[in-house]
């Protein structure tokens, strides 16, 4: 059997989503006969692959290298995922939004009682007007909401992928 190329990609977000994907324990070990972890904050891969067939990404995309990067991802993803809130609406990272590029840089680097009061200009990437939610900036083919979603709709969903099916959430979001 030929293993999937699977990928993982971290954009403006916690790492909350990457803590759930390695809380499926386990259950990672059944998924390594599927799977070839081909990129990820996890491993020491630098460049995105030329072919991956699944790319879990969350985070949402706020700057300007979120956005390059989000744009090369989709361009070598057969499936792109939408891990979390951050990647699905933004969520966290937007809440900046109503205030604009610049108020947020001088609350942050302006203060008075800093001893060097400046935005950096080197090292740090520039930030887009506001933060987006991926599918806003690239094609998103599944998403998987949650802040984070849980090792089992993570494994869910991968499973499914894996599969050759499309998940439905709607089995593991039901309340009652």
């Amino acid at each position: 059997m030929t293993r999937k190329k699977l990928a993982t990609v971290w954009l403006d977000g916690c790492s909350g989503c990457h803590m759930s994907f390695l809380d499926m324990d386990e259950r990672l070990l059944a998924l390594a006969d599927s799977i070839e972890l081909v990129y990820s904050p996890l491993v020491d891969f630098k460049q995105f692959p030329e072919r991956v067939d699944l790319t879990l990404v969350e985070g949402a995309v706020s700057s300007e290298d979120d956005l390059k990067k989000i744009r090369h991802i989709r361009q070598h993803t057969r499936v792109l995922i939408s891990l979390g809130d951050c990647a699905v609406t933004a969520n966290v990272p937007s809440m900046r939004n109503p205030f604009g590029v610049k108020a947020i840089l001088d609350a942050v680097y302006q203060q008075p009682d800093l001893l060097n009061a400046q935005v950096p200009s080197e090292g740090v990437p520039s930030l887009l007007p506001v933060a987006r939610p991926v599918h806003m900036v690239v094609p998103v083919d599944v998403y998987v909401p949650g802040c984070p979603p849980s090792a089992d709709q993570i494994y869910f969903v991968v499973s499914e992928l894996l599969a050759e099916r499309q998940p439905d959430l709607r089995r593991m979001l039901r309340f009652g």
